[in-house]
């Protein structure tokens, strides 16, 4: 790319809204990441006995098992919620950005 599309595409008013909405996306995700997990990591440090607590009568499986396991399935959705709005919206609004700097 040129320096003159380059500075097309940085004066374009859709550019600053791709960054914003895209920057205010990965910030909420990722505080919402953090909680989940070092929430998890505050119950294994400060409540052992909580996810110590076998899920039924006679089972071995702990509540911390399944706990765990959301931590990570957690991690899928949101990185899978990330992407199909990267590929809806971000994608589309990349292109027409580009699109109008070529003009």
């Amino acid at each position: 790319m040129t320096d003159q599309i380059l500075a097309r595409i940085k004066a374009n008013p859709k550019y600053h809204e791709l960054k914003s909405k895209r920057t205010g996306l990965g910030a909420i995700l990722s505080v919402a990441m953090l909680v989940v997990y070092y929430g998890f990591i505050a119950l294994i440090a400060f409540n052992k006995d909580f996810l110590g607590t076998p899920l039924g009568e006679g089972l071995t499986t702990t509540i911390g098992i399944p706990m765990g396991l959301g931590v990570i399935l957690f991690t899928v959705l949101i990185t899978g919620f990330y992407v199909n709005r990267a590929n809806r919206e971000f994608d589309t609004l990349t292109e027409e950005i580009i699109r109008e700097a070529r003009k």
